[in-house]
């Protein structure tokens, strides 16, 4: 009889103390141990985003400008990746990720405050998690050089950049990845409850912001001498086509990285990028050569890169099936924007960042509400969404975030203008800023 209590007394302690692990959250167990292979996995997509803006971005850029300001381009490029890492380390990393308040995070991760090497975030370091987001803060601000070339000034390039990521980034990242209001729109309404904007890796946060940053620069600087007619076609189409396959390649880092695990998940992210940059590359030439009978060099990296974008928000709900339609319609639909914003809207936007990154961002996360849904091939809506509801809750994000973006920088604009100017003059625009800005010359004519 002794043994038998015994015996019960045991497999109650068992029952127990299983219960107790049950109970406890998963996450909760998960996050306290590190996984090395995801570890290696973000420490690796890392050095591929930053790729993406060294060298990747800042050789496409410079392809497509004239000679004379080629080495502009690269060193604005080159400057915003330093500049972009200070401000992330001071502050913006600390606005977007260091807090629970829906507005924005506080400062408390200030200089990476309380953050050491035993610090995690979910399985992976926080150091890594850091520097993996320092990398999209450093492109993002970099997508927005391509409004701006041939004609803005050094100094104000610098000033702008670090106010836009701490009052335009920053809060931004925050409210949809950091826990902000847009990661939960039931205050919006009560179908909306639960619904987080379904951004996987930044068509809101990178290419929407930086997209209308861009529409508003080139607005207020004003277009380059002689547009549009008098300008030359791109110096380099070769240098184009090189950036182009390596932002494609970093863009794997950019999507699959964002899983934050190497898993299946970010397999398939990765694989419904490289599924819409193709179609999409593909689109593009084949209305090139109905319209003008030859498919040029420019015109398919510059569908790669539309593909790439559109594809960003919805890499991590979507199937290859979807994939296809979001390369067909970007394809078409960015390639007629570029139109649309320089000829009817008259804005020299000058390498197409609101054509091709603001559109394809955009529509991007307004195909996630629709291809996200497991009858589509997508990964499923959340319980109890429908597409309707899904679109709208997409729909209104968008619209929150490309009313702040504007607004706040057309203002940071303005703060730059009166304390460096915006412009350089005439007679150094004509010489190039390559020598009049940097003293220096990309090639010997």
């Amino acid at each position: 009889m002794l043994c038998f209590k015994l015996k019960l007394t045991a497999v109650s302690y068992i029952v127990l103390l299983t219960s107790l692990i049950f109970l406890y959250p998963v996450e909760a167990i998960a996050a306290e141990k590190l996984n090395e292979g995801n570890t290696a996995w973000i420490i690796t997509a890392t050095a591929l985003v930053l790729f993406m803006t060294m060298p990747g971005l800042a050789l496409f850029y410079g392809g497509l400008v004239r000679s004379k300001n080629v080495l502009s381009v690269l060193m604005q490029c080159f400057a915003i990746c330093c500049v972009a890492s200070i401000v992330w380390l001071v502050v913006g990393y600390s606005i977007a990720f260091g807090g629970d308040n829906i507005w924005w995070g506080g400062l408390s991760k200030a200089f990476l405050g309380g953050v050491t090497t035993k610090t995690l975030f979910g399985n992976i370091p926080e150091n890594v998690f850091f520097m993996f987001q320092m990398t999209f803060a450093i492109i993002t601000p970099g997508l927005i050089v391509g409004a701006y070339v041939e004609r803005i000034k050094f100094s104000a390039v610098l000033f702008f950049t670090a106010l836009w990521l701490i009052f335009v980034y920053a809060p931004s990242t925050h409210w949809i990845w950091g826990g902000g209001f847009l990661s939960d729109l039931g205050w919006a309404s009560s179908t909306l409850k639960g619904f987080a904007t379904m951004d996987f890796a930044g068509g809101l946060v990178v290419h929407a912001n930086a997209a209308v940053a861009a529409l508003v620069i080139a607005k207020v600087l004003g277009s380059r001498k002689g547009f549009p007619d008098e300008l030359r076609p791109p110096h380099n189409p070769g240098l184009v086509m090189i950036g182009a396959a390596m932002l494609w390649v970093g863009w794997y880092g950019f999507n699959a990285g964002s899983a934050l695990a190497a898993d299946g998940n970010a397999g398939m992210a990765m694989t419904v990028t490289h599924i819409s940059a193709a179609t999409a590359c593909l689109v593009w030439i084949l209305i090139e050569y109905v319209k003008f009978g030859k498919p040029s060099l420019v015109g398919i990296a510059t569908g790669a890169i539309a593909g790439l974008a559109t594809i960003t928000p919805g890499s991590g709900f979507i199937g290859p099936a979807g994939a296809l339609v979001y390369g067909a319609l970007s394809g078409i639909i960015c390639f007629y924007m570029i139109t649309v914003v320089k000829t009817r809207w008259k804005i020299d936007d000058s390498l197409d960042v609101f054509a091709v990154h603001g559109v394809g961002g955009i529509l991007g996360i307004l195909l996630t509400a629709i291809f996200a849904d497991i009858s589509l091939g997508g990964n499923g809506l959340a319980a109890g969404v429908s597409i309707k509801i899904a679109f709208l809750g997409q729909l209104l994000a968008t619209i929150i975030t490309v009313i702040w973006a504007g607004l706040i920088t057309y203002v940071l604009l303005k703060i730059t203008q009166s304390l460096f100017g915006l412009r350089v003059t005439e007679d150094d625009e004509i010489e190039g800023l390559d020598i009049t800005s940097h003293g220096e010359r990309g090639y010997d004519l």
